[in-house]
């Protein structure tokens, strides 16, 4: 269930961020709200896995896929494409994620 909670956090934060350029720099009120909403929501999901996981782990998770997805949004919505370094560095960043899950455990 903790993870279910964390998918929640980090898709609203995703949906946070994205609506952040449109607020063209809080001008708009529609895209200012639902930019509160999804991040209050999000920082509200997340003090769910918070509660039995390790704040190390939540976070790399939700920063971690957060900014992958991020990216991977920001290229269908508003056709922003990254160089191969920065590919790399995402799919660092999804195996550092993996890792840190894998041995969580440990902590």
């Amino acid at each position: 269930m903790n993870y279910l909670f964390l998918a929640g956090a980090i898709l609203c934060e995703v949906i946070g961020t994205m609506l952040l350029p449109l607020t063209n720099n809080f001008t708009k009120v529609m895209p200012v709200l639902g930019l509160l909403i999804a991040y209050s929501a999000s920082f509200y999901l997340l003090t769910f896995p918070m509660k039995e996981m390790p704040i190390a782990i939540v976070y790399a998770c939700w920063a971690g896929l957060g900014v992958l997805l991020i990216t991977v949004a920001s290229f269908l919505f508003f056709g922003q494409s990254l160089q191969w370094q920065a590919i790399l560095g995402l799919a660092l960043i999804v195996v550092g994620v993996i890792l840190v899950n894998s041995y969580s455990k440990a902590l």
